[in-house]
Formats: structure tokens, sequence, C-alpha cells
């Protein structure tokens, strides 16, 4: 994998809460030089740091648990580079924020009294790493492009912007797209001779035949312990009485489902998402993840044919086989089961309708906010208990980030084109969820954009929370209710204190007309309709 997104979260002693904001604030004010031409914006940490994308540091209060420290980063590469540098720029402003942290009560409490002892200098990059949080889901924006390509193309694009807005001797006038993209590389070439050179490809094949893998393994995995109930039924009951209970089951629950499947009133949002379309556009993924008894079926007749011929009869492997694809059956009585018990807890689930809303943390979020076209957020919920809670939060998000790594290869997170890097992780025992995203634009626009176009992956993914908008069947409204959203998403949210962006005048749209523009300038030629798309970036 060619980046990288974790989280660092650390309880913080109730009585260092406030010294700790004091502290990461004075590390804001240093490292962001304002409006001062001669130097770079945190171009400290930026250039002693050429793997580093994003960052984060920021504490959130909650009244039923002490403060938490969360430093949030988004890399190159693996993070144990990222760490040294990080100490070797910034190691005594973080050993103090450290010391206002809680010992942990695991075998990190010995480095963690290494760290923060008086007198005593262990580096805090061994910390730092046992103490790290992988998320749940992430998404990556601009998905293969490390640091240093994205800015590479970012300077290649404006030199030829440059090239072609020349007000004299401008020789482009009246080019064809193909002679005008011939004319270019020539006078490119020798400042970036990188462009002769082959590309490092975005996603390898072989990250893409392990992304496809995962997911196929993980839903076979699923559907597999799904049909283990069916299974022991089938062994336990004569084969009769298990059909017939399988069907009068079917119907049973599939007639609960059906009088329980409308909306609660007021609750329900139409969106233009139809689930039959959404899976019918799966049906090859959906063949490769069912077709497991198939295999059973084909060793059964295998079996059953050699028997035949040889004379050798029936082995227990066509029994076994009978038993499993029985089995099978029980799906059927096992998923709308679920449904159903997933519906009746949403039709008791309880939802915030007035958000409890910190007039003074607001106005303290958006004072650090808008400074660039860039924004960030990071936001902490309760989960709602339950076994199925639960189960559904961790496989919903473990099936959605296994799946965001085959669908959003291009850049973008489907049609959501301002997203650059996103994460959800638990927190204590899976109690909490924590969000974080660094996204173009006004944080309003950014959800209006969540809700219009990503709705049912927010929904699934943050529809665990409590006093999450009404949900229906774990896909529908929830997100789409657009203000009780918002307003619940903003009571969630926090000041983001320190935030670092490598490349903060770069949209996620803009890197990628960049990337296409360069990879055009890569090819030694264009053909008239290929030239044709590549000037349009121009």
């Amino acid at each position: 994998m060619l980046q990288t997104t974790l989280s660092v979260p650390l309880d913080v002693k109730p009585e260092s809460a406030e010294r700790l904001s004091s502290l990461i604030d004075a590390f804001r004010q240093v490292e962001d030089t304002g409006k001062d031409p001669s130097s770079v914006n945190f171009g400290r940490l930026i250039e002693g740091i050429p793997t580093l994308h994003f960052m984060s540091i920021s504490v959130f209060e909650d009244p039923a648990y002490d403060p938490i420290f969360i430093l949030e980063i988004n890399c190159d590469g693996p993070p144990g580079p990222f760490w040294k540098q990080l100490e070797a720029l910034a190691g005594s402003e973080l050993r103090e924020m450290l010391r206002c942290c809680k010992e942990p009560l695991d075998r990190n409490a010995k480095l963690y009294r290494d760290v923060t002892a008086d007198g005593l200098t262990a580096p805090i990059a061994p910390y730092l790493q046992a103490m790290t949080q992988p998320p749940s889901v992430f998404h990556h924006g601009n998905r293969g492009l490390r640091r240093h390509r994205i800015l590479a193309e970012a300077t290649l694009f404006r030199d030829v912007r440059a090239e072609l807005d020349k007000k004299q001797d401008n020789s482009y006038f009246g080019l064809s797209a193909q002679d005008i993209h011939k004319a270019l590389r020539e006078r490119l070439l020798e400042t970036y001779p990188w462009l002769d050179e082959d590309p490092e490809p975005r996603i390898s094949r072989k990250e893409r035949i392990l992304d496809i893998a995962r997911v196929v393994a993980f839903a076979a995995a699923v559907l597999i312990v799904l049909s283990l109930p069916g299974i022991l039924a089938a062994l336990l009951l004569p084969t009769g009485i298990y059909i017939a209970a399988v069907i009068v089951l079917f119907v049973v629950i599939s007639v609960l489902l059906y009088r329980m499947h409308e909306p609660l009133p007021t609750t329900e949002v139409t969106t233009n998402f139809k689930l039959m379309s959404a899976l019918t556009r799966q049906i090859p993924a959906l063949f490769l993840v069912f077709s497991y008894p198939i295999v059973f079926a084909v060793l059964w007749l295998l079996q059953l044919g050699l028997g035949f011929i040889f004379g050798t009869g029936q082995t227990w492997v066509p029994q076994v086989t009978g038993i499993i694809m029985l089995g099978n059956l029980g799906l059927f009585v096992v998923l709308p089961g679920l449904v159903l018990w997933l519906r009746t807890l949403e039709l008791r689930d309880s939802s915030q309708y007035k958000a409890s809303i910190d007039p003074e943390k607001v106005a303290e979020i958006l004072r650090h906010e808008d400074w660039i076209s860039q924004n960030h957020m990071g936001s902490i919920v309760h989960i709602r208990p339950g076994v199925l809670r639960t189960l559904v939060a961790r496989l919903g998000h473990r099936g959605l980030g296994l799946l965001l790594r085959v669908k959003a290869t291009e850049g973008y997170l489907g049609s959501m084109r301002t997203v650059h890097f996103a994460h959800w992780a638990f927190l204590n025992n899976h109690s909490r969820l924590l969000f974080f995203s660094n996204f173009d634009q006004s944080w309003g626009s950014y959800l209006d954009d969540f809700i219009e176009k990503a709705h049912v992956g927010l929904t699934l993914a943050w529809g665990c929370g409590v006093g999450f908008p009404p949900t229906r069947f774990l896909i529908y409204d929830g997100a789409s209710h657009g203000r009780l959203f918002k307003n619940w998403a903003l009571a969630s949210r926090t000041v983001s204190r320190f935030w670092v962006s490598a490349y903060p005048d770069l949209s996620v749209d803009q890197i990628e007309r960049n990337f296409r523009v360069a990879r055009g300038l890569r090819k030694a030629k264009l053909s008239a309709e290929e030239a044709k798309d590549w000037a349009r970036d121009l």
C-alpha cells in the first residue's frame, strides 16, 4: 500500500486537559507562520517529513469520558519512518503533550514511563507506534499518488499553463491537439526528464488482486458462518421436516418484514438509490461470492460419476455435500431473521431531533476553518449497545472498507470529488466511533455532498451511533435526513487545533487533472482522439 492512514488515541488526565490544549495551540503558533512571506506555513514539518500528506492533533471532550488526545496522520509508505522524522522535528513538544496523558494499563505502560519520566529521553516513536489505532474504514483520495509525485505534477501543470499563456512568441495558436502535445513535450522534457520514465503504478496488479480476493473471502466467510445454523438443523432434523420448517419460517418472517417495512411517520426520505439496481450492477461479484455451494455440487457429481464408473459406490463426500446443500437453505431463514431483528431495533431506536450544540465550541471550530480551500473535521460518537449492533457495526465497517478498496480506484470517493483522506476507527473497546476527514471546500458543502451522493455508505458507517437520525434496513433514510444529520454531526465535532496539509492549494480534482496532463506528456505520441481528450485538461 502506497499510503497509510492511522490515528493515536490517548486518554488525557482531566486536570491536564487545559494545559494540553494550550501546548497544542502553542505548537501551532510556532509552526504556522501566518502571513510571513519569507516562509511557508508549517514549512518545517512539510519539508522535514517528505512523506507527509495531512496531520492533525485534537482533544475531544465528552461528559461520559475523560478527554482524549488524538494524533492523526496520512503519509506515504509504512508509519515507522514517519514517526522517526516527526520525533526529530517535534519530539520535545510531543513529549510534553504525552505527559498530559494517562499511563496505559497494559504492557505499553513501561514505554510511557520511559518517554514521560523526568530526566529520561527515550524515543517517543516506539510508544506512538505501539498505541496506534488502525482504521475500520478508510478512503485515500488520489489513491496511489505519493506526495512527491503530486507536487511534481502540480509544478508541471503550472509550467504547462505558463507556456500556453505566453503573450509573446506564442507558437501554440492554431495548432492541433496532437501538435500542441508534441511541442509541449519537446519544450518541457529537458526540465522534466522524468517524463521519459515509466511512472510507479498507482495500484499494482498484485494489490488489485488482493483487494478483490479480500472482498470475496470476507463475503464468503460471512456466508459460510450464516449457513452454520442451517447445517446444524439439517443434521438434527429429518430432511422433510427441515425443508418444511424452512419454508414456513421464511413465509412467516417475510410477512412480518412486509408489515414492518414502512418507515415511521415523518422519517422517510426519498432518494434515487434503489437496492435492486445496485445489486444488479454487482452480479459478477455476487456470483463469485455465492458460488461456493457450486463447489460442493461439483464434488458430489464427480464422486457419483467415479463411483458409477469404477463401481466403488457412494462414500462420505456426497453425504457431507448433501448436508451442506441442505444447510444452505437455512440462509432463507437466517438472513431474513437477522433483518427482522435489526428492523425491530430500528423501530425502537431513539434519535436526536435537536442535538445539543455548544455555541462557544462551534464559534471556535469556525475560527479554525476556511483559511485555505481545504478543511479538516474530527468527530467521536457513542455506539448503540447490543450484540447485533456490535456485529453489524464491525462487519459493516469491515465490508465497507474492503469494498472501498475495490471501487474507489480512480482518485474519487464514488461521484464525490472533495475527499482527500478520511477514516473511521473504533475506540474504548468499540464503545465509541472516531471519524476524521481532510476535504475540499467548507464543512457545510462537504456534508451536503455526502448527503446527496454517498448517503447509503454514510448511513451504513455511522448508523450505529447513538442519536443518529432514524434508519430503515440499515441503509435507507439515516444520513438522508439532511438537517438532522448535520446537527448530529456538528454536535460530535471537536476543534481542529493543529492541522497540516502538505499541498494546501490543491483540490482532489486538480490533483487528478495534473495527473492526466502528466500522463499524456509521458507518452511520446498520442492519437488524434487521445490528444483531444488530453487537451481538455489544459
